[in-house]
Parts: C-alpha cells; sequence; structure tokens
C-alpha cells in the first residue's frame, strides 16, 4: 500500500502533468491518429469517444490544473462527538485505496480519472480498451514522468494491459488488492463486470434520457434543448427520447418544426402510434425500443397525456440518468423534479450538463446510476471513504 502524498507533493504533480500535456500535445494528437486509422469498428460513438484533438487536449489541461487547485478531500471533518467518558470521537473522510477503472475509447479518461483518483489519495489501476492503447499508453508514461519527477512511486497510476480473458481472471481474483471498481462504457462492459467482480463496483449507467413538453412549455426553449441535447450522440447524456403532451397547444405545428429541425441535423426521427400517423415519420414496431439507448443520429417521439404519466414512463424506462421538463408552470416542474428517478433532473435545461466539470466538480470519475455511494457525476469529493478517529487516555467499556 502506498503511504499517502502530502497534499502539496500531489497538487505539484497534477501542475507537472499540465505542463508535459501541453507540452506532449502535438505527440499525443499524433499517435492518437494512429489508434483512429487502426479502428476498424462501425460503433461511431466509440469513434468520436477515441479523437484526441486540440480541444480534447486543453480539456485535460484544464481538468488536471483545477484538480490541483481543489481543497483537499481527504481528512475532512464529518462529524464530531465527545463522550461521556472524556473520549473524543471524529469521523473524517479517507481514501479507497485502490481504484480500478474500466473503460473503452475515451483516452481524455486516462487523464481525468487518474487525476480524480490520486488527488484523492487512491492509486488507480486503468484498463482501457484495445483501440486506444496507444494513446492511453503515452498519457500514462507522462503520469510516471510526473511522478519521478516529485519523487513519487509511479505505483500511484499503473496501466493493465490485459485481454478479455486476463481481465476476466483479474476481477474474479485479483493478483493485488482492489477497493472499488468503476466500469465506463457500454451495457456489456457493465454486465462483464458486475458478473465477475468480487469487490464492489460502482456502476456508471446507460442514459437514455428524455425530455418532457408540458402543456405550458416555452417551445423555443423545448426546441433548443432537444437540439442540445442531441449534438454529442456518442457522450450518456444525450436525450433520445422526447414526450410531447397532448394538450400542449398548436401541438402538430410544434411536432412539424422539430421533426424538420431534427432532419435538417440528419437525425432520424422515430414515433409512437399516433405521433407517426400525424407526422409521417417511421412507426416503432415494439415499446422495448424506449428501454433502448441509441448512441446515435435518431429519436423518438411520442405523445403522453399527463405529467403524471410522464413520470411513470420515465421511471420504467429511462436508465436513471438525465432528464428533463420544460414548463413554464413551477408546481408541475416541482412535481416532476421530486418524483423522477434519475440522477440529475432539470427544468427548462440540456441534459448535456450532466458532467461533472458542468457541475462545478471540476472533473468526474465516473456517471452514476447506481444510489450507493454516489448518484450522478463522481467527482474528487465522493471518491473517498471515512474512517472513525477516536482519541482516548485509558478508556475502557
Amino acid at each position: 500500500m502506498n503511504t499517502l502524498l502530502s497534499i502539496e507533493t500531489r497538487n505539484v504533480v497534477l501542475l507537472k502533468m499540465a505542463v508535459l500535456l501541453e507540452k506532449e500535445r502535438q505527440v499525443i494528437i499524433n499517435i492518437n491518429k494512429t489508434d483512429l486509422e487502426a479502428y476498424k469498428g462501425d460503433d461511431i460513438s466509440m469513434f468520436d469517444r477515441l479523437k484526441v484533438d486540440d480541444l480534447k487536449v486543453d480539456e485535460m489541461i484544464k481538468s488536471v490544473t483545477h484538480l490541483a487547485s481543489q481543497e483537499d478531500p481527504v481528512g475532512v471533518e464529518r462529524f464530531s462527538f465527545k463522550h461521556d467518558n472524556g473520549m473524543q470521537v471524529y469521523n473524517k473522510t479517507a481514501s479507497f485505496g485502490t481504484v480500478l477503472i474500466i473503460y473503452e475509447s475515451r483516452p481524455d479518461v486516462t487523464v481525468e480519472a487518474a487525476g480524480i483518483a490520486f488527488k484523492s489519495g487512491n492509486k488507480i489501476l486503468l484498463k482501457g480498451g484495445k483501440e486506444s492503447l496507444n494513446s492511453n499508453l503515452k498519457i500514462v508514461e507522462l503520469w510516471h514522468q510526473a511522478l519521478q519527477e516529485e519523487g513519487a512511486s509511479t505505483d500511484w497510476v499503473e496501466y493493465l494491459q490485459f485481454n478479455r480473458t486476463e481481465t476476466q481472471a483479474f476481477l474474479e481474483k485479483p493478483t493485488q488488492k482492489v477497493d472499488l471498481i468503476v466500469p465506463r462504457g457500454g451495457e456489456r462492459l457493465i454486465a462483464f463486470v458486475k458478473e465477475h467482480a468480487t469487490c464492489p463496483v460502482i456502476i456508471s449507467g446507460r442514459g437514455n434520457n428524455f425530455v418532457y413538453v408540458h402543456e405550458a412549455a416555452d417551445l423555443d426553449i423545448a426546441i433548443d434543448i432537444i437540439m442540445n441535447g442531441k449534438s454529442k450522440i456518442s457522450a450518456c447524456n444525450a436525450v433520445d427520447k422526447i414526450l410531447i403532451d397532448k394538450n400542449l397547444a398548436n401541438k402538430d405545428a410544434f411536432v412539424n418544426r422539430l421533426i424538420t429541425k431534427l432532419k435538417d441535423s440528419n437525425i432520424e426521427v422515430l414515433g409512437d402510434a399516433s405521433t407517426s400517423k400525424n407526422h409521417e415519420i417511421k412507426a416503432i414496431t415494439s415499446d422495448d425500443i424506449w428501454y433502448k439507448e441509441f448512441l446515435d443520429y435518431k429519436i423518438l417521439i411520442g405523445e403522453i397525456a399527463s405529467n403524471q404519466d410522464t413520470i411513470a414512463m420515465i421511471n420504467k424506462y429511462s436508465g436513471g440518468h438525465s432528464s428533463v421538463i420544460v414548463t413554464a408552470n413551477e408546481a408541475e416542474a416541482k412535481v416532476f423534479m421530486e418524483n423522477v428517478d434519475t440522477a440529475a433532473v432539470y427544468h427548462n435545461a440540456s441534459t448535456r450538463f450532466t458532467d461533472g466539470g458542468q457541475l462545478g466538480l471540476g472533473g468526474e470519475l465516473a456517471i452514476s446510476t447506481d444510489k450507493l455511494h454516489q448518484r450522478g457525476p463522481i467527482g474528487l469529493q465522493h471518491l473517498v471513504t471515512n474512517k472513525w478517529y477516536v482519541h482516548g487516555n485509558g478508556q475502557t467499556r
């Protein structure tokens, strides 16, 4: 087990990493091009997540720089109690120990996840996908350089170059202590980890996010939110399902306008029975499609009778990630937000804000759709457990 580094050392390593990312910017982009050229899959969302350009390097640098500016999440007092016998009791945050993240495609996770884990005093084991191997190995090399230059062990950031069989064997019988596993990717990856892991797993679940256009909606806001929600199809915070209140004034004109906008952005539009009949779009053949996360240029529009029916539908079909009500009615928004069972609920704003950086955390390890021990973006403050510190002078019970 690595001894906890001082907060000063952790911050200096993070700032050193920012310098190295800037210095090696073009090398990283060039190496990433070899990963992009070698990718032979047909998953457009995975290809999109794989790409590293100048903007992505800027985000990596911003991530570690921001982490270095944040307060130490370790040793924060959560509770104190003076016992009748004179003992002083504290409960403080503590590092988990070793965190394993298994992820697909995204080289930026190699920066962001490692940075969050390291700042919160955890060793991180990175298991990236084969499609991003060259990019990931280069970034890990920079982590090791930053650690070594500050006299810290390179063990803090370790890359597991395992195939599927080796990964399964490690999950079932780890060759080193692992305290927490975070799978970050598609449903098949998550199911694989849940099946084989022998330690706690935080599920970074599917999106399948809904927007409800209430009868009191501002229709320009509704259009903007839907289009923005579909602007990055590879993101888990993308919008896949639109529910239109059947009592919406000028409903047919609004739906026609929305369909035109979506088609102009090359998004395939599907409809439930009533919407497809009234607007000449492709009808769905099974209700099972309401469960599906698209990760594609595709969206489904349906008609709904009320706010209560919308809440029930989202709670049945969504991935538990994000949902939106567009309405000018504050009371209806309150009912929706209190009763929809998703990690993030929005009133008149885009699901694209479900992101650690956008919600003020400075970055995220993953977005959890579990309820234990953290829901939504898992930031620096959440990658800790707690420990009881009890000070006495000989007390016995």
